[in-house]
């Protein structure tokens, strides 16, 4: 039961007015810092790959310079294990707003010999070449990416403004502090900064944020029915990426995923689910992040996103 005062003879519901609060100081704050990175900057680009992250990332971009258009494009590093439906939604996006999609691809890399097919085929750790080479090619001098401090507790330790160096390695020494909401985006010749807007929030806003600007999402974010197979404890779906394995039964069921990513290391999640009220009413109970649950590229080591910041991942 949500918690209730009486006041000048009226019962009030003290918890409805916080979220709403909250989520309006989530976008204020947002907003703030895309007009930020956009007065600073010369060519910053949004990481996007149709997940819920991006794109409530992709609307806040929209509100904060509307009417005039997002003026920066979209950079999608394909590692050529997407799920089919967040494709289409993603060129969907790119065409309805009119923006400039710029993709590149683990597949090339691996064609050339530049890169090569990991034993346990997850493709999630080869996208720091590709990406890091998309930047500079592309000369980006600040790059939007949808990561919360929620997540992860490598994330927890992300700044909103993240100095990048040369090389694309994150150094925790060299981060600044961040009071009020002053960033610092100053960088040398060949750096550049990644800045995360959604760092503040929690799976539960995304939701909310949702549900309130009635934003669109790929169709695998609610519950559907699909032939599954268990592995590392998640439901993993066939796919060009391999399996089922022998002695891993296909199942048929109703899931759903709470994040989208390579489908070799991508799980799904068992819901009913069908709508946005009821995925937030999910996650509120869930104990476990996104990350946590159905993603087993995190799984690796106990220190493997913090070794792929390092590296220069997201």
């Amino acid at each position: 039961m949500n918690a209730e005062t009486i006041e000048e003879g009226k019962i009030i519901d003290e918890d409805a007015p916080v979220v709403a609060d909250n989520i309006e100081a989530l976008e204020s704050e947002a907003i703030h810092i895309f007009r930020e990175v956009a007065g600073e900057f010369d060519r910053p680009v949004i990481l996007f790959s149709g997940g819920k992250d991006s794109t409530v990332l992709l609307h806040l971009a929209i509100k904060a310079f509307w009417p005039a258009p997002v003026p920066f494009p979209l950079l999608h590093v394909d590692t050529g294990h997407n799920f089919p439906e967040v494709l289409e939604f993603r060129d969907r996006m790119v065409q309805r707003h009119g923006l400039r999609l710029v993709v590149a691809k683990v597949q090339d890399y691996i064609d050339d010999g530049r890169l090569s097919e990991r034993p346990d085929g997850t493709r999630n750790p080869l996208q720091t070449v590709p990406l890091l080479d998309a930047i500079n090619e592309n000369r980006f001098d600040a790059v939007f990416g949808g990561g919360r401090r929620d997540e992860e507790r490598a994330r927890a330790k992300e700044r909103i403004f993240s100095l990048r160096n040369a090389f694309g390695q994150w150094e925790p020494r060299r981060q600044r502090p961040e009071l009020w909401n002053l960033y610092n985006g100053r960088h040398a010749a060949g750096e550049h900064v990644r800045v995360f807007p959604l760092s503040n929030w929690t799976e539960a806003d995304v939701w909310r944020y949702i549900e309130r600007e009635d934003i669109e999402l790929p169709s695998i974010y609610f519950a559907h029915t699909r032939e599954v197979f268990a592995r590392d404890g998640m439901w993993l779906t066939a796919g060009p990426w391999g399996g089922p394995r022998e002695g891993e039964t296909v199942h048929r069921k109703q899931v759903r995923y709470r994040t989208v990513g390579d489908g070799s290391c991508t799980g799904a999640v068992e819901s009913g689910a069908d709508d946005v009220a009821s995925v937030i009413a999910e996650v509120s109970a869930s104990r476990l992040t996104e990350r946590g649950a159905t993603r087993a590229d995190d799984r690796i080591s106990e220190s493997a996103m913090e070794d792929r910041k390092r590296e220069g991942y997201f």
